[in-house]
């Protein structure tokens, strides 16, 4: 009987994630994964079990990765400041970051799929649902300190936030315009 390869879960998942945010789900092959991950094919059933169980942990890893611009929200100075940073970082990772491929995976993972799983669907909605509440949160938090008019639909606004940060990914895809995507944002900061 052969002996299962050991290796670092967190490491390859990243490298799976990769992979999968490059490709799409559709596009990525098992070859694909196997060469990136660096594992035999026994290792991958072995570990992951399917492509889709794989695809939903890539997710999973993704959202873990992508915690640190979540939190220039969370522990912004003022309601304001704490959007034009995410959506800088936003802009920047759409545009291209160092290292990682363009957009968002959570947002590809929501248009390349004609009809998600369960578990994956669910996966993508409390992703968006997490990301409006967040945006909520420090609306709120600029309406008690004064910052944010207590007058504006801070509801709309966050939903309006939370559908910027994905058109952002999709729209980098074909216009590469920082600037624009700039000059969209000082206009959205100066709505609040």
């Amino acid at each position: 009987m052969g002996r299962t390869k050991e290796f670092d879960r967190e490491h390859v998942l990243h490298r799976a994630m990769l992979v999968f945010w490059e490709k799409g789900y559709e596009a990525t092959s098992i070859p694909d994964l196997l060469e990136s991950m660096e594992l035999s094919r026994s290792s991958l059933y072995e570990s992951f079990v399917d492509k889709q169980t794989l695809y939903v942990e890539a997710i999973k890893q993704y959202k873990k990765t992508s915690q640190k611009k979540r939190d220039l929200l969370k522990n912004a100075r003022s309601a304001k400041d704490g959007i034009r940073q995410y959506f800088d970082q936003q802009i920047t990772n759409a545009l291209c970051d160092e290292g990682f491929p363009n957009g968002c995976l959570i947002t590809n993972a929501t248009i390349g799929l004609n009809c998600p799983d369960e578990q994956l669907q669910k996966l993508i909605k409390d992703s968006f649902e997490e990301l409006e509440q967040l945006f909520y949160d420090v609306l709120s938090k600029g309406q008690q300190t004064g910052e944010i008019e207590p007058t504006k639909d801070i509801h709309t606004f966050a939903y309006l936030l939370l559908n910027l940060n994905h058109s952002i990914n999709v729209i980098s895809k074909v216009k590469k315009d920082r600037k624009m995507m700039d000059e969209m944002m000082n206009t959205v900061i100066e709505m609040l």
